[in-house]
């Protein structure tokens, strides 16, 4: 076999398993994960205030990033425990008083994978004997805002990959056009 057809076969088998590394690095990408179910549930009308608010997820989350945030309808914060979590479920017990009215809960969590997930839903709370709600304010700052976490390792890997890949073409490329040609 001639040195140009090795060097060749050598490029082919490198930008292989350069493109292998990449599709196996990108794999947990794929799977993304979402809210499975919630409780309070989206749009709910509950005729009593919740104790907790709890969200079980399609994987596992990772504990450190996991953030529950519960605000009324004035877009104030009420007062809830840190953030507990089981597996691919986060939850958070409500300390504060939730008089009538609409409440969302926002979330952001960090997959086991390192896939960030974020959002919100509202429910609200219709207690024949509870407090009315409280009078909206003028819009301002959310402080449902939930502070981003790292995530994105997988990101990371894709990046390492492809340089990866890029330097082994470029090294074979290379070492191809300096060996003597028959």
């Amino acid at each position: 076999m001639s040195p140009s057809r090795r060097a060749a076969g050598r490029f082919v088998a490198v930008l292989l398993t350069g493109i292998l590394t990449l599709v196996v690095a990108a794999t947990p990408a794929r799977a993304h994960n979402g809210l499975r179910s919630a409780s309070p549930a989206r749009d709910a009308t509950l005729t009593r205030a919740p104790t907790a608010i709890t969200l079980e997820f399609l994987a596992r989350l990772d504990p450190t990033f996991t953030n529950i945030v519960l605000t009324d309808g004035t877009k104030r914060r009420v007062a809830t425990d840190d953030p507990v979590v089981s597996g691919a479920t986060g939850s958070v017990r409500v300390t504060g008083p939730l008089p009538n009215g609409t409440y969302t809960v926002a979330y952001r969590v960090v997959s086991a994978d390192g896939h960030p997930v974020q959002g919100s839903y509202p429910f609200t709370v219709a207690d024949p004997a509870g407090p009315a709600a409280p009078s909206p304010e003028p819009p301002g700052p959310s402080a449902a805002a939930v502070a981003p976490g790292p995530g994105g390792r997988v990101a990371v890997v894709g990046v390492a990959g492809t340089a990866v890949v890029v330097l082994l073409a470029a090294a074979v490329l290379r070492r191809r056009r300096r060996s003597p040609r028959p």
